[in-house]
């Protein structure tokens, strides 16, 4: 009987392990889908903060000295209206304030796909709560909780009443569920860093603020790259 119930323990942990490892794929596929998103925010941003710089370009120097002497060698009418207006061709103008708003309507459709990848980040993790929950033979009994919350809740669970360590060097079910929880929430403040940048911008931010949200937006600085590595060589 003893050996019968050890075959049934293995099997269903074997089981969950599986449940586990689909979601994990699942998760971490929209976790690449997130990098994406997040490299094509920034192109975005960097195409803006060009067309803004060539919006607000200051007018030539007339007095210089040097620009009279090109005008002077070379004045043709058309050059003389090119000079004029200050290098900018009569089109350039609406030109750069149509890319303008086409990049920020492209950042925030890209917010809200961002807004949608944490959704379904959220909703894996709820499943993967489930898995835990059911490895435990335990039912947390408040769903209020922040998801976050519920997850190392289950997972502190489970390390006290399984504490023997795995000699195959394997990942185990909480070292899934943990290390989701974990990059759920950096992507989670990366998501809020990012919508608050979009919102933020517009044709009298300084050179250099907008600057700095290219920067930030860009090195993705709730992102821990070691963890995002080790995140990946879990999947077998």
């Amino acid at each position: 009987m003893l050996l019968c119930r050890m075959g049934t323990d293995n099997e269903r942990s074997d089981s969950e392990m599986e449940k586990m490892l689909l979601i994990y794929k699942s998760f971490m596929a929209r976790v690449a889908k997130s990098d994406e998103v997040a490299a094509a925010g920034s192109r975005f941003l960097a195409s803006f903060q060009q067309g803004l710089e060539l919006v607000r370009r200051p007018a030539l120097d007339r007095s210089s000295i040097l620009l009279k002497n090109i005008i002077k060698a070379n004045e043709t009418e058309r050059l003389t209206s090119y000079f004029n207006a200050g290098c900018i061709h009569a089109n350039d103008g609406s030109q750069n304030l149509t890319k303008l708003r086409t990049c920020v309507l492209g950042l925030q459709s890209l917010v809200n796909t961002a807004k949608t990848i944490l959704i379904e980040l959220g909703g894996l993790l709820e499943d993967v709560i489930r898995v835990v929950e059911a490895a435990n033979e335990y039912l947390l009994p408040s769903q209020d909780e922040d998801i976050n919350d519920r997850l190392m809740r289950e997972v502190t669970i489970a390390n006290k009443e399984d504490t023997a360590s795995s000699d195959s060097g394997r990942a185990e079910l909480t070292d899934y569920a943990t290390m989701m929880g974990i990059i759920y929430s950096m992507i989670k403040q990366d998501s809020v860093m990012q919508e608050k940048i979009v919102s933020a911008l517009n044709l009298k931010l300084s050179s250099g603020e907008l600057e700095t949200y290219c920067t930030m937006w860009s090195l993705r600085p709730f992102i821990d790259d070691e963890i995002m590595h080790q995140a990946w060589s879990f999947i077998p």
